[in-house]
């Protein structure tokens, strides 16, 4: 193995991630009504490599200019929120309501989370739009689905208006005790946390579950007990890198959604491993970025989870860190 291919090399992440940032990247035209996702994972990962203050004042303002035109207002049908890009806003339905047009809750997630980011003060955010919205998203078993119409509902969108109703400094969009339920059900007989009850656990929505626990301060609904087989199943998943599952090969993102389960549960240092960075430096691209795996083709998301795993390994030349105080000072 070359050691050239361990080194981490922030300037070429720094240069994949301006070229997301600048929708410069072909291979993502697929992704275009989830722009705003692809911008957060720019923004996140060049925040972790302390590079936001580098763009300048300019380009920040068109950013989030580009980001509140994304707001969706609409009292009426309850879609309030943010729009994944303008791709599907058309002459025809200008100036009017339109299916097309609605909010998901995903996409407020990111636009909220890169506004902050920027340095925004979210003053114009219509708050209590996206509040009422957002109540009528929460089902009776406590889940939440990512919009009005014609989508799932699990974990991932559990923790998106955790996130929300977090930024917001408002919890009155859903109904917690009813949230918390739906996630202690979720709880599978190996430990771990699935994206709904009876599902298969996973390291991603094992994440969720718990950092939503913690950030509506219900951390403390876990028993001993399951609060012991959690953190066992979640150490199980690390060999020479982070896995998702069992029998599953170890992935980039999962540095990330394993070792932040870890992190907000405080069982990371139970990781006795000084090369646990090797596998995540071994997914870089030599013209930067991260890929799920050794060898494959880097893409933004796995670009951002493998800075942010890194962080919380406290690797040098990353922010320390990227798990908030207040998304785990419940367990504490």
């Amino acid at each position: 193995m070359d050691k050239h291919i361990l080194k981490f090399a922030p300037e070429l992440h720094k240069n994949y991630l301006l070229f997301i940032l600048n929708g410069k990247l072909p291979n993502m035209s697929s992704m275009e009504t989830n722009r705003s996702v692809l911008m957060y994972f720019a923004l996140a990962g060049l925040d972790i490599l302390n590079e936001i203050d580098n763009i300048s004042d300019e380009r920040k303002k068109s950013i989030i200019e580009w980001i509140y035109s994304l707001q969706v207002v609409n009292e009426k049908e309850l879609v309030s929120g943010f729009q994944g890009s303008t791709a599907l806003n058309t002459k025809e339905n200008e100036g009017q309501d339109s299916p097309y047009k609605w909010a998901h809750i995903a996409n407020t997630y990111s636009c909220l989370t890169s506004l902050i980011i920027l340095g925004d003060d979210l003053s114009r955010v219509n708050r209590q739009a996206i509040i009422k919205s957002m109540k009528t998203l929460q089902l009776p078993n406590g889940s939440f689905k990512g919009a009005k119409d014609g989508v799932e509902d699990d974990m991932r969108f559990v923790f998106c208006a955790a996130c929300i109703s977090h930024i917001l400094d408002d919890w009155s969009g859903m109904d917690v005790d009813l949230m918390v339920d739906f996630i202690l059900k979720s709880i599978s007989y190996d430990g771990g946390i699935g994206q709904g009850p009876d599902l298969e656990s996973h390291c991603g929505s094992t994440f969720c579950a718990v950092a939503s626990l913690a950030l509506s301060k219900n951390l403390h609904k876990l028993t001993k007990a399951q609060l012991h087989a959690l953190r066992r199943w979640l150490l199980s998943r690390f060999d020479a890198g982070f896995n998702g599952r069992p029998n599953k090969p170890i992935d980039t993102c999962y540095s990330f959604w394993t070792g932040g389960a870890l992190k907000i549960l405080g069982a990371y240092q139970f990781i006795e491993d000084d090369k646990n960075n090797q596998f995540v430096l071994m997914t870089q691209d030599r013209y930067g970025g991260f890929s799920k795996w050794i060898n494959s083709i880097p893409d933004p998301m796995h670009t951002y989870f493998g800075l942010a795993g890194l962080s919380l390994m406290n690797f040098e030349g990353v922010e320390q860190d990227v798990l908030r105080a207040e998304c785990y000072a419940a367990s504490t």
